[in-house]
């Protein structure tokens, strides 16, 4: 990275910085009882804050994602792999939904929660978490071989 985008970087997330502690001050000075009782001030205080936040965080996602595809067209082996592994989480997000249940969510005594009842949003909260268990497993095995690798040198 060269020395004039490096500044302007820094110039960027100091102004970010200066903005937010200017909107920090201002809720600190106002105090948290007010702000909790008074939804007037609560909207011209603590509103534009959230929003500021909102913006920041659309802005880095943003930005987060056109830097990346940019890299991938830039680095066709690294678009390769990145291919790769994205058609393997495909995979085993097609497993986690194949072996998850659709049936009702029930509590301990037999009985459906409250919108729990079965149906697709059932089926894929359960896909959500043997997706995540399964991803959870995979990381388990590559951290177990890589520390036994370790104690092997």
């Amino acid at each position: 990275m060269d020395n004039k985008f490096s500044k302007i970087l820094t110039l960027v997330a100091g102004l970010i910085g200066l903005i937010a502690f200017y909107f920090f001050i201002r809720i600190v000075m106002v105090g948290d009882d007010i702000i909790e009782t008074d939804a007037e001030v609560q909207a011209s205080i603590v509103s534009p804050f959230i929003n500021f936040a909102k913006f920041v965080l659309i802005a880095t996602g943003v930005i987060a994602v056109v830097f990346s595809i940019l890299n991938l067209v830039k680095h066709p082996q690294v678009l390769k792999r990145t291919l790769l592994g994205v058609a393997a989480l495909v995979v085993i997000l097609v497993i986690a939904y194949s072996v998850s249940s659709d049936a009702a969510v029930l509590d301990v005594s037999g009985r459906v929660l409250e919108d729990g009842e079965a149906g697709s949003v059932s089926k894929w909260v359960s896909t959500g978490i043997n997706f995540s268990a399964i991803l959870g497993v995979i990381g388990l095995g590559f951290f177990v071989v890589d520390f036994v690798r370790s104690l092997a040198k």
